[in-house]
């Protein structure tokens, strides 16, 4: 075990008064919004503890002058205080934006780079020690949140490792962060790719009913009887994310219509409508999930396409069940779909399988390191694994 001193943020926040702070003197809302100016940075840049230097809102320059503390340079940890507490992310040393600012549900934090290494203390919170630190003082009265954010920040107890030491952890971290990305990257890409194909394909089209091209196999309440033993149990968050530690497991015997392995299409059907490929270990579907099985002969990347074309009206169908929970119903599955001719299917999935195929091998391998790289954190940041000065885990 390390033999780290522990102390609170504050003590290695930078010098200036507002190295812990949000935007006090001026509330950000939503009229002060403006076409450009300065970002303002909020929850939604901070999902997946990536920081997504993308769909911002903007306040003035002048407004924004107005909230010195609100003012974030790159290595300014940010904090996310209501709604979705314990989101961490960090304003990144390439900056997009000469400046940016904090929103009013989050939480700036400036280290003293003297003692203290952004990056070090970003992984430190991903782990779960680091985690656990921040949502202990999580009120859940109403929407979850921090009754006194600020204090609370500054006041959140961490190690400080020698400054070699904490440079040495970021950078194994960071190798497989960006390796996670590269791999990312050249997924989005195969992806786009198959689809820039078929969008090309100068071929006859014909109409045909969605569900004419797979089988749509709902889940089940995997949820009931969970633990801690067993496959994930996938709902719409896995879809989305993965399993996480909050996954619920069960091991329960399952036929294989409710069994995901990765490459199988997932469609879910109620809440938020979305449709993906699994790319990671056998899972159970929960229910409000379709298994979605291509038909015989029906190309998996057709199947994933046509629905695709589809949710549009999807949506729009479970938006007018808003009022109970947004869903679609089975008979919505033989909705029409225009679909190149079955006589083209071999000859596009000639031109589609290796990028279809190079897509999902990406996924696979970036979500096998990530696995690695949440095993090595916490290990990591309790000291039962050291890191050598040559970057070597030792």
């Amino acid at each position: 075990m390390n033999e780290w001193p522990v102390v609170r943020l504050d003590e290695i926040a930078a010098a200036e008064k507002s190295a812990v702070s949000k935007p006090y003197g001026s509330a950000i809302v939503r009229d002060d919004y403006v076409r450009d100016g300065v970002p303002v940075v909020r929850g939604v840049n901070l999902a997946d503890w990536r920081f997504r230097d993308e769909d911002f809102v903007f306040i003035s320059e002048d407004l924004a002058d107005t909230m010195p503390g609100s003012r974030l340079q790159p290595g300014d940890l940010v904090f996310t205080h209501r709604g979705s507490v314990g989101q961490v992310s960090m304003i990144p040393r390439g900056p997009r934006f000469p400046r940016y600012a904090v929103s009013t549900s989050q939480v700036k934090a400036r280290l003293d780079p003297a003692r203290a290494l952004a990056e070090f203390y970003f992984y430190w919170f991903r782990s779960p020690v680091g985690r656990a630190s921040i949502l202990q003082g999580v009120s859940t009265v109403g929407v979850p949140g921090l009754a006194r954010p600020v204090e609370t920040i500054k006041g959140l107890r961490v190690p400080l490792p020698p400054l070699s030491e904490q440079r040495r952890i970021a950078s194994v971290l960071g190798v497989l962060d960006d390796l996670i990305e590269v791999e990312e990257r050249a997924a989005a890409q195969a992806d786009e790719l198959w689809r820039v194909v078929l969008a090309a394909a100068r071929h006859d089209r014909e109409s045909v009913p969605l569900s004419s091209l797979a089988s749509f196999v709902n889940g089940k309440n995997f949820t009931k009887g969970g633990g801690t033993h067993g496959l994930p149990v996938i709902r719409t968050p896995e879809v989305r994310n993965g399993p996480t530690s909050s996954t619920v497991l069960n091991d329960v015997r399952a036929s294989a219509e409710n069994l995901a392995d990765p490459g199988d299409i997932l469609f879910v059907w109620s809440g938020s409508l979305l449709a993906s490929r699994w790319r990671w270990a056998q899972g159970l579907v929960n229910q409000h999930i379709f298994k979605v099985i291509p038909n015989m002969g029906v190309p998996d990347w057709l199947v994933l396409w046509a629905i695709e074309e589809l949710m549009g009206d999807f949506l729009s169908l479970a938006a007018d069940k808003a009022t109970t929970m947004g869903h679609i119903k089975r008979a919505d599955l033989d909705r029409v779909v225009n679909v190149p001719a079955r006589s083209a299917w071999e000859d596009l999935d000639a031109m589609i399988r290796p990028y279809w195929d190079d897509a999902l091998s990406a996924q696979m391998h970036a979500s096998d390191v990530a696995a690695a790289r949440d095993e090595l954190l916490p290990l990591l940041m309790s000291g039962r694994v050291r890191v050598s000065e040559d970057l070597a885990v030792a």
